[in-house]
């Protein structure tokens, strides 16, 4: 009776065994995004600590932050490339299995004491989250009988808990431990975390869709041998590029500006191809037109709030007590602030949204957008309190301040990151449905890239000054009253969509 159930659950997901009254296979794709965001997320914590660290890299500040950003660019611009794989090639349930083997080989390469092989890890990490990242919301939509399931929201719920409960859990573990014991073992533990997601999302596979499986547009053998092809020729030129680079001599000044151009060119070529696309509609292309506005808005937004992984955490490490009544703890540590904000804040958000909408009163797409610019210059008008107060008077300021900078930027982030992805969908043309999520995330691609080019040895910008700091502050703002003041013209060119 008990496999006979079983089998049922699997070719009818969600029939019997259930999750919390949701598909069984959630639990599976649940454990496996926590354990992937655990992983992630605990590299991403030691990341630019390890790089200053006097046992670590020994790099300034200015030359960490640049390769976190470019590191940090190269996962999201991946999540597309990861995304056409599975389309292609492999499906979405073989590609999450390989791009998690990647980021454990990745994370197992970290945790070798060489520096040659710690930028070969990142490289793997950066490879295999864009592999999974990809694919792995598909799969939860794919538990639920077409967008009318009335379940269906409530998954996606759950599941974006799970991503927040490994990126709180890990800061906490692999921070502690890389930070306090040996920093390649903290990278070795975010690998076991990995191991750990692959290993129950392997023995759970049986609960998720067969749809999970299917190829959905199979590549002919031409486009096989074509994209062989072209994969290798890129591979080669990559090769030769980085070869030349160390020959010259230049390998260190000039490794960075190849990612940090594709970065920030490949984002724009993506959105021009599609303005370009004559297929459209012209209410899918005065959308699309309306588009490009937020992507550039997010784009801003990203560049400023993903420095709360390099310059706030830089910061944090050489001019914050890092002593909270009487205890003492690891400047990783703040890594865990954003996900517990997360999932305290974003119930409430929600709700708020919920009760202005009752009474007619929700604010549109533009003026939510128009809010997190303005919250996240403000957590840097903030942040530049204490850095004026370190830099006058020397000594270090208490945690609270980062508290609440990241604090404000959590509100920011709710204000911009849910309803940015409700509205890819909405505004995405026809055409381009599949792909509008991945073009979401080349906004964070570019905001990253900017960071990188303005950190990059060519620039060499500081952005652990006052006088950076308040120029990303009064940009931020000003670009936020400009999509406040040009939301009629926003709202015009999005027609129905709010």
């Amino acid at each position: 009776m008990a496999s006979s159930l079983t089998k049922d659950s699997a070719s009818t997901p969600g029939s019997e065994k259930t999750f919390f009254g949701h598909p069984r296979g959630l639990a599976t794709l649940f454990m496996t995004e926590m354990w992937e965001r655990y992983s992630f997320y605990g590299m991403k914590a030691l990341l630019p600590l390890y790089l200053i660290a006097p046992g670590g890299m020994n790099m300034s500040a200015t030359t960490a932050t640049a390769i976190y950003s470019v590191y940090m660019s190269m996962v999201y611009l991946l999540a597309m490339p990861g995304g056409w794989m599975a389309d292609r090639f492999w499906g979405p349930r073989k590609t999450v299995i390989i791009g998690a083997s990647v980021v454990i080989l990745g994370h197992i390469t970290l945790a070798l004491p060489s520096s040659v092989t710690f930028f070969a890890g990142l490289a793997l990490v950066a490879l295999g989250s864009g592999l999974l990242k990809a694919n792995i919301s598909v799969m939860v939509g794919h538990l639920y009988k077409g967008p009318e399931d009335p379940r269906r929201d409530g998954g996606f719920t759950l599941f974006y808990i799970g991503i927040n409960l490994g990126a709180f859990f890990a800061p906490l573990s692999i921070g502690t431990v890389g930070e306090n014991v040996n920093w390649h073992l903290g990278f070795a533990l975010a690998a076991l975390g990995m191991a750990l997601g692959l290993a129950q999302f392997v023995l759970g596979s049986r609960h998720l869709s067969g749809e999970s499986s299917v190829v959905s547009q199979p590549a002919t053998p031409e486009q096989r041998s074509r994209a062989l092809r072209n994969g290798l020729i890129w591979l080669i030129v990559a090769a030769a590029l980085y070869t030349m680079l160390g020959v010259t001599g230049n390998f260190a000044d000039w490794a960075l500006m190849p990612l940090i151009v594709a970065g920030l060119v490949i984002p724009v070529v993506v959105l021009a191809r599609m303005k370009r696309d004559k297929e459209l509609t012209q209410l899918e292309q005065a959308k699309l037109s309306g588009y490009v506005w937020f992507f550039v808005v997010a784009a801003v937004f990203w560049m400023i709030y993903d420095q709360n992984g390099s310059t706030l955490s830089i910061f944090g490490k050489t001019q914050t007590t890092n002593s909270l009544l009487g205890f003492d703890f690891p400047t990783s540590w703040y890594q865990s602030l954003n996900p517990i904000f997360i999932m305290a804040l974003a119930p409430v958000v929600a709700s708020a949204w919920l009760w202005l909408n009752k009474r007619g009163k929700e604010p549109s797409t533009a003026v939510k957008f128009a809010s997190s610019l303005t919250l996240i210059g403000i957590s840097f008008a903030v942040f530049l309190i204490p850095l004026i107060d370190t830099a006058n008077n020397g000594g270090k300021v208490s945690p609270m301040w980062l508290v609440s900078i990241y604090f404000i930027q959590t509100v920011g982030e709710l204000c911009l990151s849910p309803v940015g992805l409700s509205l890819t969908t909405k505004m995405a043309p026809a055409k381009y449905s599949a792909q509008m999520m991945g073009v979401w995330f080349l906004a964070v691609t570019a905001g990253d890239s900017v960071t990188g080019l303005l950190t990059s040895p060519q620039l060499g910008v500081d952005l652990n000054t006052s006088g950076a700091v308040a120029v990303e502050a009064v940009i931020a703002i000003l670009a936020g009253f400009g999509i406040w003041t040009s939301r009629k013209k926003v709202k015009e060119l999005m027609g129905s969509v709010n």
